[in-house]
């Protein structure tokens, strides 16, 4: 029996890449995410035989063969497909949702007057994707979910697990810019008892990192990280 052959025929929904919050016909609110974390570990799913719902933002690299992938741009865009999904085992939310969402989108180009020299947006907040599958009648039986910080790392994560009741955290260290749209991520894997930090490596060998421990779980049915 191979390593991986436990979650062959498992269900998961892998959310991947930006979400872009229109401003305007021609401006929007996003972020520098490029989508390769998600996508890799959308095609080790794959790779272990899970059947993988990839709902991905706006991005430029093509998505794994044998996934369903379904193409949105915002955040309330993402929270109805990942929606549709469930009921899976999985759930990897690592989409970079943008956080803030305008108010009211405006109809035409917002122009640039002669005299004008600040312009207030209203900005509310966008729907929470990880917190609203972890409360859901239908929530996944595994809950990974991503958290991209500067600074005061532990607590925030710590946070995360708790109030958006997911089972483990992935956190990267993004205060340096060296990881959106690289090939190479530094990660830590909390669970709601302890740590697993990662080493530098590239994205497609984190990817297999995580289904590995993805795989443990189910196999042991044990949220231990080490």
């Amino acid at each position: 029996m191979s390593a991986m052959s436990c979650l062959a025929g498992k269900t998961a929904l892998v959310t991947a890449g930006p979400t872009r919050e229109p401003i305007d016909p021609v401006r929007f609110i996003s972020n520098y995410s490029s989508g390769k974390q998600g996508y890799a570990i959308a095609k080790a799913l794959v790779q272990a035989g899970v059947k993988v719902t990839l709902v991905s933002g706006p991005v430029t690299i093509d998505p794994p063969e044998n996934a369903i992938v379904k193409h949105v741009q915002t955040a309330q865009q993402m929270l109805e497909e990942s929606l549709a999904c469930l009921p899976v085992d999985i759930a990897v939310c690592c989409a970079a949702v943008s956080d803030w969402q305008v108010s009211e989108v405006a109809h035409a180009k917002l122009k640039k007057e002669p005299s004008q020299n600040n312009l207030a947006l209203e900005l509310i907040k966008t729907p929470d994707i990880l917190a609203t599958l972890g409360h859901h009648r239908q929530r996944p039986t595994l809950l990974v979910g991503f958290a991209a910080e500067t600074h005061n790392h532990n607590e925030y994560v710590r946070s995360k697990l708790s109030e958006k009741n997911c089972d483990w955290v992935v956190a990267n260290d993004v205060s340096d810019g060296k990881v959106f749209g690289q090939d190479t991520n530094h990660a830590s894997l909390y669970d709601s008892q302890s740590v697993y930090e990662f080493g530098l490596m590239s994205k497609a060998d984190l990817a297999q990192q995580i289904v590995a421990r993805i795989n443990l779980y189910f196999n042991k049915k044990d949220d231990t990280l080490l």
